[in-house]
Order: C-alpha cells, then structure tokens, then sequence
C-alpha cells in the first residue's frame, strides 16, 4: 500500500476538504471528462449535492466550490482574495466559459440543488453532474464521491475497489510497502530504518531526494504561512454565527507575558492552542490551508511542529521533514483501514487521526523509536474515539476551531507519554483503528457532518 505525503498534504483553500476542496476537484473533473468528449453542442451544466454535501454544503462553502471548479479554478491555485469576484462574476452572467471549453448556461441560484433526500448509495459525500443539449437532453452525466481530505472518486472508481481495499491507497512499487502498523513495525526491524526512513525510501521511487526535500518544505512554508495570517488578523468569521477571531488576541497577549520572570508552567498549552486556532481561524474564513489530514482538523499538526521549533531545545529544521514523513506514513495506514471522513466516521476520523499523526511526527522528530512512534499514535487516537462531527450552522467554526487545539495538545501528550516508555503498549495502534472504523459505522448519522444532532441543533442561533 502506498499513499504519497504529497496526496496527503495538498494545499487548497478553506473551509473544508471534503466540502470544498473535493467539489472544486470534482467540477474541474467534469470539465475535462467534456474537453474529452467535445461540449460543442452542450448547452448548459447543472450540479445536484447529496448527503452531507447537501445538509452542510451552505455553511462549509460547497456551492462556492463547484462555480469555482467549473470555471477552471484548482484549489492549490485560486487566489483567495479574487473569489468574491469571481463568484459574483458568475452570477450575473449566468454562464461559465471554463477554458478550452465553449459558453455554457449556469445560474448558481437554480442549477445547484441541494438535494436533502436519500444520500447516494457509496459514500454520504455525493453529487451529480450534468450536461445539456439546448433541448434539455441530458448528454453527459457523473456521480462524483468527495470521499475525504480533497480526494474525489467517481461511482464507477469506487465500484471497482475491492471489499477489501480502501478508495484511498494504491498498490506501488515501494521497498516498504506497509499497510498496518504491524508491517511497518516489522518491516522496520528488518530493514533497521526508522518510519521517516522508510517513508523516505517509499517516496524516492517516485523522484529525487532534492524534489522530496523541496516539496516536504513547500508544505510546511504554506502550514506557517497560514498560521501567521491567522496570528494577525481580527475580526468575525463569515457565515452568520458572529464568531470572532481570538487567535491574534490571544497571541499578542502570550508575548507580552514571554518577558514575565515566572509564567505559569501551563502556558506552554496555550500557545499550542492559539497556533491551532490561528491556522483554523483561517481555514474558516476561506483562506490557504493544507489538507492534514483535512481542513477541518488542518491546524493539529502545524501547532505541534510549531510547538517543537519554538518551544523544544533539541529542534533543528530537518526535524520538521521527519515529523512530515513520520506522520505521513500513520496517516496512509488510518485512511487505508478506516476513514479521516468526518461524513463517514465522525470526527474521531478527522481531528483524532489528525492527533494522531502529529503525535507519531513529535515523537520521530524528537528521536523516539519506531515503537514509541507507534504508541505515540495510538494513545493520541484512542483519546478520541466516539468523537461526532456536529458543526453548528453547518459551519468549520464552532466547536471545529476549538477541537483542533485541544487535538494539538493532546498530541504533544501522548508523544511526552510514549517517549517516556519504552514502545510496548496494550492497545495496538491497529486495533484502534479498527475500533475508530467500527465506531464510525455505528454512530448515527445526525452525528456525522450532517448538523442534524449534537451541539448543532442544541446551541440556539443568536
């Protein structure tokens, strides 16, 4: 099993992975499935949402996306600041004239349906595709699934995985192809390589050391990058919930105590917390983030290895390329045998998987063995599970940005914990992702990106 560090960290824009990025990717998929075809005699596009797509697709910003998408916008590119006009763009022409494509009719207001019925049948991520002669005959039709962290299937892709196979991953030719934490165990003991050495080896069969380097850097500069414009901007989030911006406040508050002869030992918590929600705050507001593993849980793993550069003596900066490729390798094996989907498995999949990886990167960035990273993970996972995805207003915001925080602390825990053992554990980091998988397929659907239960419908809309 393989899944590069550089699918798992895609750089796209907020406030969701699935809700966003995965639509844009879907609709600029549909156009390039028309330039195959020819759209000479096509008309006009429609767009139907599905399942959670639909249920929280106002708040999490999906209907934005898909224009985006279809007017040939890729989420690692659009510029962020340009979105409103675009979209405003569109909806007063009514039509989008993608590139290498002809004009075709699109009136966001009614050719995006939020379709609140039955979810499609592979995944409750789902939405419809549709092209249209100019007498309304339906040429061209997909069903796409936004399965999680950016990634987008077609039915027919998913119909063809195996039972026993994920979406997610694929079969490569790698030295160390493991797909549980077992066999990276195993194969590490054989090999006497550390994980990150092994992730390395693994993503040196698709190019250069100087490529791998440069793009392990690109990632981190765009996961700073954001966390330095959440540190400096004020104001309320968009979306009607009135929830204001803390992290630049909280941060001017924490450097002006740094000078304090005796600060309180627990402050090191709270600039974990502000470097999370400053990357989230972000994320809610529409601004570039990196998928890690999503958006909704994208500030976890930049709070910690902001945490290990500023606040662990040891650091050095090829550190942060061990913590990436570490957490990377615990993040390919939770998606292979679970979900990071908050639509499929609650937020356990999303925030805990996110703990997770960033717990097993501190851990391997600090020198711990290849068991110890193991365990890192696990306990920082097992703190999570059961935990629902009930986004008030259908928004990344509440209780999102705070769940991050608390994600990124509980990481720098469980790296501190396993780094104090010596690697041997009762729980399995395996078993706990199969517990997390079997939660997910017995939680509830209202508790699962649907704001249909939990603190969604228990907080009152002010």
């Amino acid at each position: 099993m393989f899944l590069s560090v550089f699918e798992l960290f895609k750089i796209g824009i907020g406030p969701s992975s699935s809700h966003t990025v995965g639509p844009m990717v879907a609709a600029a998929r549909f156009l390039s499935l028309l330039g195959k075809r020819g759209a000479d005699d096509v008309a006009r596009i429609s767009v139907s949402l599905h399942g959670s797509l639909a249920f929280t697709g106002k708040g999490h910003g999906t209907d934005r996306a898909v224009v985006l998408g279809l007017i040939g916008e890729k989420p690692d590119r659009v510029d962020p600041d340009a979105v409103d006009g675009l979209l405003d763009e569109v909806a007063r022409a009514k039509r989008i004239a993608p590139p290498g494509l002809p004009s075709m009719s699109f009136d966001p207001q009614h050719d995006i349906v939020f379709d609140y019925g039955d979810p499609l049948p592979a995944h409750s991520n789902g939405m419809k595709v549709f092209a249209y002669a100019e007498d309304g005959t339906v040429l061209v039709e997909e069903t796409y699934y936004s399965i999680g962290g950016g990634f987008v299937k077609t039915a027919a892709e998913l119909d063809e995985v195996g039972e026993d196979e994920s979406p997610l991953t694929h079969e490569a030719k790698v030295p160390y192809p493991f797909s549980t934490a077992g066999e990276m165990l195993a194969m590490g003991r054989d090999a006497e390589l550390s994980i990150a050495e092994m992730k390395r080896a693994n993503e040196l069969s698709r190019g250069s050391g100087a490529d791998l380097d440069a793009g392990l850097d690109r990632i981190w500069s765009a996961m700073l990058g954001c966390m330095t414009r959440g540190l400096g901007s004020g104001g309320q989030l968009p979306g009607g919930l009135r929830v204001k911006r803390r992290a630049a406040d909280i941060h001017a508050k924490l450097e002006g105590e740094a000078g304090h002869n005796r600060p309180f030992e627990h402050t090191v918590m709270d600039w974990l917390s502000v470097y999370a929600m400053a990357v989230n705050e972000e994320n809610a507001a529409g601004g570039r983030v990196v998928t890690a593993p999503t958006n909704g849980a994208a500030g976890v793993l930049p709070a910690v290895i902001r945490y290990y550069l500023d606040h662990c003596p040891e650091a050095k900066a090829e550190g942060v390329r061990t913590f990436l490729l570490a957490a990377a390798a615990i993040g390919g094996i939770i998606k292979h045998n679970a979900s990071i989907s908050g639509a499929e498995v609650g937020c356990q999949g999303e925030v805990g998987s996110a703990s997770a990886m960033a717990a097993a990167g501190l851990a391997a960035a600090l020198g711990g063995t290849n068991e110890q990273i193991e365990n890192a993970a696990e306990i920082a996972l097992e703190h999570h599970l059961g935990m629902t995805c009930d986004p008030v207003g259908g928004l990344v915001q509440v209780p999102c940005i705070e769940r991050n925080a608390l994600g990124a602390v509980k990481a720098v825990t469980a790296a501190s914990l396993a780094l104090r053992g010596d690697g041997s554990h009762f729980v399995p980091l395996d078993s706990c992702i199969e517990t997390m998988r079997q939660t997910g397929l017995d939680m509830s659907e209202k508790y699962k990106e649907t704001s249909k239960g939990g603190l969604a419908v228990s907080i009152v809309e002010c």
